[in-house]
């Protein structure tokens, strides 16, 4: 009995499709998810972002700003398959929620504007993608706008994302008169008629056999080129099977070397049936991607997807409610049971899972199990963390957490009445458990309270949900950015001695340093640290060697130009000396210390700040206006095209110039301006720089 059901689940696993959407600002992927939910027949009436009517959008900013703010986790079901899908934000202030959604995701759609292609956010989200080796398909969406092209949308995935495009549809119509696809792989006309939610199928429309014979023949070669199963058909029959095509497609897809692209146009509700078939066709199962992998006592060890396996899970995500603190999972290995206990391996706590509830963006129903490859979220846990892992008390395991990005503004944030202080602090702190990349501390100068964030947006957002969440009335100050410092001229031969000698055991350190800027690799920005011993003879034992490189990375915390964290910098240890009683790893930290300190105030430093490369697209008679302004915030522009009517700006700019640029460019352009960021690291500021005395 138990082997049949552990059979019986081993076989769900590979009806089940985890994946996400990601996409640029406004390039329909909320759109897509809602015909999703209204196609598989999860939802009755059809959602619209502009209308403040979405499933995934259901917090009342994203309503009222008409963006997705929150991964939001929906689940349908389709051709009985179940898929779990997130609706991932596409603006850059929240790429922290992207990350932790696709840690837990198997595959991903990835939605490109017809008119403008592959835009700065949809690159930054498809390297974030390929970081994490998800899978992807991607649709061409809003196929029915004017200037809408399927062949330059392909060639911009092409050139800006160097991956293969293998085009399976051919559309029938353009612009306004787009109303279906020829579906390459079955030779097969499918028709939308206007205000159906099912498509028709029939013959190839005869103006277009030849057309679609020709990129059936070209889909054919693409495919043969990479994949040797499909390439051996070929060079026997030159032409491939519509099994083996799809089987090569398949195939090509879970490898990464190929992505398999469709189009149509949500909003319109074409092209979502095929795009679900896709889904099921190419994207991976919970069964097909490779075991997770986790920490056990130092050790690596693998979980496979197994329901009969040790209980494995990774919370990515953590939200308060009014019903209760919502704990989002993905189960990795195992299964779990209402009621049942399970261990926090980051904390080492227990914690009760009351309630499993499988999730429909703001609205739940309540299952009674969750097994490998589930993605649900639980009610319960009272102190888990985004990134923790619980798993079977008997069988720990620590899985990697979605990496947290640096904060790169910050904000003063005080209650109007001194009396809320404390409720503030309480309110920002339960703020940065459910959103990891907002840390909020308490400046040692000023005593104020600092949240600091991703960027503007990202703490209006946050403070605005202090306000509505928590009914707290606060005031903000401007934004400041995150400088860093770093080296342009260090130090060599830099002598310290860490001599202390107050009763009892003294401390005894000597030690010499050459300090000296940190190139990365392939010409990038610097990297941050790096450290190595050049001392002979044994004259500093290892593990003060190790002491000295702690010491020293506790003196990066604080640079001398204004106590910013320091980065780029190389440390080398040349010579020490040891005393045979008063040394010890505390006195060479000390040692290390004091000594990198020394040397950065004799060295040339310089401060750095972030910069972004912004895309600006505003109507052609706005040009100049727009240029002239991004030369007054500093902006070094790199490129300007026209694309569909509208020049499109590109340019680097230091971070703190753009704080109110929304409004002015709206003020600029009429409103009809629009603009989207995207971090590019540190670039030196001007006019603050010391240098030295070396």
């Amino acid at each position: 009995m138990r082997t049949h059901q552990h059979r019986s689940l081993v076989a769900a696993l590979d009806t089940v499709r985890n994946l996400g959407i990601l996409a640029h600002v406004d390039a329909g992927k909320t759109t897509v998810t809602e015909r999703i939910l209204y196609t598989t027949g999860t939802t009755h009436k059809r959602g619209e972002v502009h209308d403040g009517t979405t499933i995934t959008d259901f917090d009342s900013q994203e309503r009222d700003r008409g963006i997705t703010i929150f991964a939001a986790a929906v689940s349908c079901t389709w051709a009985g398959h179940r898929i779990n899908l997130i609706d991932t934000p596409g603006h850059v202030d929240f790429a922290d929620e992207v990350e932790r959604s696709l840690r837990v995701l198997d595959g991903a759609i990835a939605v490109f504007d017809a008119v403008a292609g592959v835009e700065p956010q949809s690159e930054s989200v498809w390297h974030q993608a390929d970081r994490h080796s998800v899978p992807r398909i991607a649709f061409v969406n809003k196929l029915d706008r004017t200037g809408a092209d399927l062949d330059t949308a392909v060639a911009s995935i092409r050139e800006r994302l160097h991956t293969v495009p293998l085009v399976v549809q051919l559309p029938i119509g353009r612009e306004d008169a787009f109303r279906g696809v020829v579906d390459l792989l079955r030779m097969r006309a499918l028709m939308w008629a206007d205000g159906a939610g099912t498509y028709e199928e029939g013959e190839v429309p005869v103006e277009l056999r030849e057309e679609a014979a020709r990129r059936r023949r070209l889909l054919e070669e693409a495919v043969a080129e990479l994949h040797p199963a499909a390439l051996e058909e070929f060079c026997v029959r030159s032409e491939l099977t519509e099994e083996t095509l799809a089987g090569a497609l398949r195939d090509l897809t879970r490898t990464g070397e190929g992505v398999v692209v469709l189009c149509g146009s949500a909003y319109r509700n074409r092209g979502v049936e095929p795009l679900l078939e896709a889904v099921v066709a190419y994207l991976p199962s919970p069964a097909d991607v490779p075991p997770v992998r986790g920490v056990l006592d130092g050790a690596e060890q693998e979980r496979a997807a197994d329901p009969a396996g040790p209980f494995a899970a990774l919370a990515f995500k953590v939200n308060a409610t009014a019903t209760g603190r919502l704990t989002y999972l993905r189960v990795y290995s195992g299964t779990i049971g209402k009621g049942e206990t399970v261990l926090d391996a980051s904390t080492r706590r227990s914690e009760r899972v009351g309630r499993i509830l499988r999730v429909q963006a703001d609205r739940h129903v309540d299952v009674d199990a969750a097994v490998a490859g589930d993605i649900v979220a639980v009610i319960g846990p009272k102190t888990v963390r985004p990134g923790a892992t619980l798993c079977a008390p008997d069988a720990p395991l620590v899985l990697e957490p979605p990496s947290v990005a640096e904060p790169v503004v910050s904000v003063a944030v005080e209650a109007r009445r001194s009396t809320d202080t404390e409720r503030l602090m309480a309110a920002l702190v339960r703020l940065a458990e459910e959103d990891p990349s907002l840390v909020v501390r308490t400046d040692s100068e000023t005593g104020q309270t600092v949240l600091s964030g991703m960027g503007e947006l990202h703490l209006e957002v946050a403070a605005e949900k202090v306000r509505r969440d928590h009914g707290l009335d606060v005031r903000v100050g401007r934004p400041q950015v995150a400088h860093r410092e770093t080296l342009v001229r260090g130090v060599s031969g830099l002598v310290y001695r860490h001599v202390k000698q107050d009763g009892g055991a003294g401390q005894f350190a000597h030690v010499v340093i050459d300090v000296e800027p940190l190139e990365a690799a392939g010409g990038e920005a610097a990297a941050e640290f790096a450290f190595r011993s050049a001392v002979v003879g044994g004259r500093v034992p290892q593990e003060y060697v190790r002491a000295v490189e702690a010491g020293c990375r506790e003196a990066l915390a604080e640079g001398p130009l204004g106590g910013h964290p320091v980065t780029g910098v190389r440390v080398t240890l040349t010579d020490g000396a040891t005393h045979p009683k008063d040394s010890s790893e505390m006195a060479f930290r000390t040692a290390g210390r004091f000594a990198l300190r020394e040397a950065l105030r004799a060295s040339a430093m310089v401060l750095l700040e972030p910069v972004v490369e912004v895309t600006v697209t505003v109507p052609g008679d706005a040009v100049g206006g727009v240029l002239g302004d991004l030369a007054a915030r500093r902006g070094r522009v790199s490129g300007s095209t026209t694309r569909g009517g509208a020049a499109v700006v590109t340019a680097t700019v230091p971070l703190a110039e753009l704080f109110g640029y929304a409004t002015r460019l709206r003020s600029r352009t009429q409103g009809r301006g629009t603009f989207t960021t995207r971090a590019t690291g540190y670039a030196p500021a001007p006019a603050v720089t010391s240098s030295g005395t070396g």
